[in-house]
């Protein structure tokens, strides 16, 4: 199902995707409570500066997994998710920080993060709010603050069964983030070691750069 510009087809997009997530949390934990994302968190680190608590933003918590990392490796994580249960169980996990905004109505306060952690979450934004989103983000980072992100590459955006996906290879995904102020400083696919062909997801290391 394409996109067409109304606002009321923007909160039906947010709210079903939502929706999905509230009404399978439990079973998403137990799904996803051992995946390992360990090369994303290091990429993501390996971007920030070494010897120093960091002021990390886990942009779509889920129900906490990386928050909980963050916090062990001895930083200083917030939770952001749209989901309620996402962010009760976040909470219950980490006792840390958690936001409860979706991501069409973020109310980030300017240069707070050293990073922003998006892991397999900025694809739910559809394309005709991404550059806002990307553009609120950067606001939220603090001067070379870093950008991380996973998503499923391709080329469609619309319904995959009841959530909504934005779905870009390499290249687009640089324009929409140079346009809203960031330098890729790295790139690579998953699962490492396999054909390009076998490697679904995309992850993005960018940088705020200072707005012209």
């Amino acid at each position: 199902m394409p996109i067409n510009n109304s606002h009321v087809d923007l909160e039906e997009i947010e709210k079903f995707t939502i929706a999905h997530y509230e009404n399978n949390a439990e079973s998403f934990r137990v799904g996803t409570k051992d995946h390992d994302v360990s090369q994303n968190i290091a990429a993501f680190l390996g971007a920030l500066p070494k010897e120093k608590k960091l002021d990390i933003l886990d942009f779509g918590c889920g129900p906490g997994r990386d928050v909980n990392v963050f916090k062990e490796m001895g930083h200083r994580p917030t939770g952001l998710d749209g989901s309620k249960e996402f962010c009760k169980m976040t909470q219950q996990l980490s006792n840390c920080p958690i936001l409860h905004q979706r991501f069409l109505h973020l109310e980030l306060e300017d240069n707070s993060f050293d990073g922003i952690f998006a892991n397999a979450s900025l694809f739910h934004v559809p394309s005709l709010e991404l550059p806002r989103v990307l553009r609120e983000l950067h606001c939220a980072l603090r001067k070379e603050g870093i950008l991380f992100s996973s998503n499923p590459r391709g080329n469609i955006e619309g319904w995959q069964g009841q959530r909504y996906g934005h779905y870009m290879e390499f290249e687009v995904s640089e324009i929409y983030l140079k346009q809203s102020g960031f330098k890729i400083i790295d790139h690579y696919y998953r699962p490492s070691g396999k054909p390009r062909e076998h490697q679904p997801w995309l992850a993005i290391v960018s940088q705020r750069q200072e707005l012209k």
